[in-house]
């Protein structure tokens, strides 16, 4: 799986309240268990899923605790929101550029390289605009 920020991912207690306090964040303990789950690895976890991971480490974070964490994170450039459909939302500790594979029958999102993807024919922004990000979600689904 392909994950430009890998190396920059913090693995410590330490690390990750380094990297809250440089992104303006207030490192709280459930703050750092959050960010602990979401960059031990890459993936592409929903708020139940870091719920759910969290409290098996430490008892007790409420889904309120996660949401507003989320949201500050997301705010704060930590994470990037991936919404695959209406009614599922998931959360990419990698920043960098890159797009997703998201299986429709399995659920797994897979990261595609920004590298040789190419977009051709987008409009021309309104005036006084500069593009921010173009996310690519390529739905996929066994063949018949």
């Amino acid at each position: 799986m392909y994950h430009a920020n890998m190396a920059l991912e913090p693995n410590t207690r330490e690390s990750v309240a380094q990297m809250l306090r440089a992104h303006g964040i207030t490192p709280t303990h459930q703050r750092i268990e959050i960010a602990l789950v979401l960059f031990e690895r890459c993936w592409h976890p929903s708020a139940d899923q870091i719920l759910t991971a969290v409290n098996v480490r430490y008892a007790e974070t409420s889904k309120a605790t996660v949401y507003n964490t989320l949201k500050l994170f997301l705010d704060k450039g930590l994470v990037r929101e991936l919404i695959v459909d209406p009614n599922k939302v998931f959360y990419d500790s990698n920043t960098s550029a890159h797009h997703h594979f998201y299986d429709m029958s399995s659920g797994e999102i897979t990261d595609i390289p920004a590298e040789g993807v190419r977009i051709d024919g987008l409009p021309p922004l309104p005036a006084g605009m500069v593009t921010a990000g173009v996310d690519i979600i390529v739905r996929t689904r066994p063949g018949i």
